[in-house]
């Protein structure tokens, strides 16, 4: 794996002061990329990492040669990628974020396919498969048709078609978004293995803890650097600067975050096993924590990490970028308290979804009180968007109860639906529509009309700061805006329930913050939530989750409930990501043994 060709001392990428415009529907024109210099040596992995819209898939487009910059030079494996980009694409892959597999092909006809795109012969094939095979453990799944595959394997079969002809520097778009915190394990096992083998890799990540895993880092925001060479230099900056703190009066960490985060001299704080992670503006003598958190909060000084300093750099590299806007709706009369003590208003016993002899959903039961938040986590496949889809009355139950707002919703699909907001996995937005227009159509959906129409857009436009993009086509909005906007769209009528379904895959960490801060705030004024997510350490806002998988609840508590079964790992406090993988490793050591019993 990966041919050293040219000067051995010469960089896999070597980027010069490169810069990338475009211009948008609106005649605006964006500045991609600014004046961008980056280096990474033979045999390296490194990642590019920063918000949305930072320039992220651009940079990765250019090193590819599928489009040319506007300023500067990209090098790649000695080639100059303006003038010969077909000199690189021969010699390097790239798997974008959405890999162009065929669903309807097998696991093998896929390979097959795109092993003669690059002209293997029957023996290169013979070599390479098993190879391949073994690297991704697709093997036992060669016949399956690839749209029956989960999500994680979906993403190995693409690496697996990347990989077939032999590159010697692989790109990566974003490889794991979407896929559980085991498949992200594994797919993380395969990049490591072409790495010690020599191959060059350049990858882009939502997930700050796989820059950790890089020899290089590139950190981007609007186009521009703001940090370039190891990771640690990045998490040197929040060194003296970060802190752990214990929530004051029972008070749950999602609101003392929030609280946190209005501090002027706070840049950061997240939810954190139970207590609620702090980053300062200014570094803190140890043993002086607590008056610098908050007077009176009890805090510790704790080892920062690669997010922390990424925080840091866009409090300094940013202006206003961490000035996350406090959502502010209004109460609802008679709202309860956060963390459902209050009536039941989501109710599931016995839920059963067949598809054909597939058993997706398997006699599933849970419910979830006025104003908590709910998770429900699993790896791909597990049936959380089926069980979504018929809470929704967008999938008839093939059996059990199922009432919202003590609506029975197999009997009352359409009028439940008036009582509930939903954002799926793929926001369904009309990306020729403007922002404008889909929340005109939105609202028109949902009945509403005359003042009242107007006014919810009016306040969807100012509480999700959607006024600059009004006239722009919703295709070109920023991931972070997409959600924005679909957030906004499944708002305007105002329901008591809300169901997203992964709503923060491949937001980057800024806008997961805000997108939490405002499940916070809605909490807060009686509004219930039943989210799914593949990020683990979101878990940690819910009152109460339940991890499923092939259909079957497995455990369902509170977070720290959930922490009690991580499996230990020395040296640390186990994670939500920890519980999630002893929970499910677990559950499936048992069904095997099962399965293999007399």
């Amino acid at each position: 794996m990966g041919k050293m060709t040219g000067p051995a001392t010469a960089p896999a990428l070597l980027l010069a002061g490169v810069g990338k415009s475009f211009r948008r529907a609106t005649g605006e024109t964006v500045r991609a990329l600014d004046n961008v210099s980056f280096e990474v040596g033979r045999g390296e992995l490194a990642a590019l990492v920063g918000p949305d819209g930072a320039g992220k898939t651009t940079l990765i487009r250019l090193v590819a040669g599928l489009i040319r910059p506007d300023a500067g030079t990209v090098t790649v494996i000695g080639i100059d990628a303006s003038r010969d980009p077909q000199a690189i694409q021969s010699r390097i892959a790239y798997m974008p974020q959405r890999f162009g597999l065929y669903e309807d092909l097998t696991v093998g006809e896929n390979l097959d396919l795109y092993a003669d795109l690059h002209g293997l012969d029957a023996a290169e094939k013979l070599r390479q498969y098993p190879r391949l095979m073994e690297m991704t453990a697709l093997g036992p799944f060669r016949s399956r048709l690839a749209g029956k595959l989960s999500g994680g394997m979906k993403q190995k079969l693409g690496l697996a078609c990347t990989l077939v002809g032999s590159p010697e520097f692989l790109l990566l778009d974003e490889p794991t978004v979407g896929v559980d915190a085991l498949s992200r394990r594994e797919l993380w096992e395969i990049i490591r293995q072409l790495v010690s083998g020599g191959l060059t890799v350049l990858l882009s990540s939502s997930y700050l803890d796989e820059a950790e895993e890089c020899r290089r880092v590139l950190v981007l925001h609007e186009g521009r650097v703001l940090a370039r060479g190891a990771p640690s230099g990045v998490r040197d900056l929040a060194r003296g600067r970060t802190f752990t703190a214990e929530p004051p009066g029972g008070m749950r960490a999602r609101q003392f975050q929030s609280l946190l985060l209005d501090q002027p001299g706070i840049v950061d704080a997240v939810p954190d096993g139970g207590r609620v992670r702090v980053v300062m503006r200014e570094a803190s003598p140890e043993g002086d924590a607590s008056a610098r958190v908050l007077a009176g909060v009890a805090a510790a000084p704790i080892e920062p990490r690669f997010e922390d300093g990424f925080m840091m750099l866009l409090a300094g590299g940013a202006p206003g970028a961490t000035g996350l806007p406090a959502p502010g709706p209004a109460t609802r009369p008679g709202a309860a308290a956060p963390g459902g003590e209050g009536e039941v208003v989501v109710a599931v016993h016995d839920l059963v979804r067949r598809f054909g002899k597939f058993l997706a959903v398997d006699h599933v039961s849970f419910s979830v009180r006025r104003g908590e938040i709910y998770g429900l986590l699993g790896p791909n496949g597990a049936g959380k968007t089926t069980t979504f889809r018929m809470l929704c009355g967008l999938l008839a139950a093939t059996s059990g109860v199922l009432t919202v707002a003590g609506i029975d919703v197999r009997r009352s699909r359409a009028e439940a639906r008036q009582h509930l907001g939903y954002v799926a996995q793929k926001f369904s937005l009309y990306g020729q529509l403007t922002v404008a227009e889909n929340l005109d159509f939105f609202a028109r959906a949902y009945g509403l009309g005359g003042a009242r129409k107007s006014g919810r857009i009016a306040w969807a436009m100012r509480q999700f700061e959607l006024e600059p993009f009004a006239a722009l086509v919703s295709a070109q909005l920023p991931g972070g805006y997409k959600q924005r906007l679909a957030m906004a769209a499944a708002l305007l009528h105002e329901p008591e329930i809300l169901f997203l379904d992964e709503p923060t895959s491949g937001a980057d960490p800024m806008a997961r913050r805000e997108f939490w801060r405002r499940i916070t705030a809605l909490a807060a004024t009686g509004v219930t939530t039943i989210v799914t997510t593949h990020f683990m350490a979101e878990a940690e806002y819910c009152d109460r989750a339940a991890i499923l998988d092939g259909g079957v609840l497995l455990v369902e508590g509170t977070p720290a409930q959930l922490r009690s079964h991580a499996i230990a790992v020395p040296g640390r406090a186990a994670t939500m990501e920890d519980a999630f993988i002893g929970v499910v490793t677990e559950a499936r050591g048992v069904t095997a043994a099962k399965g293999t019993a007399p």
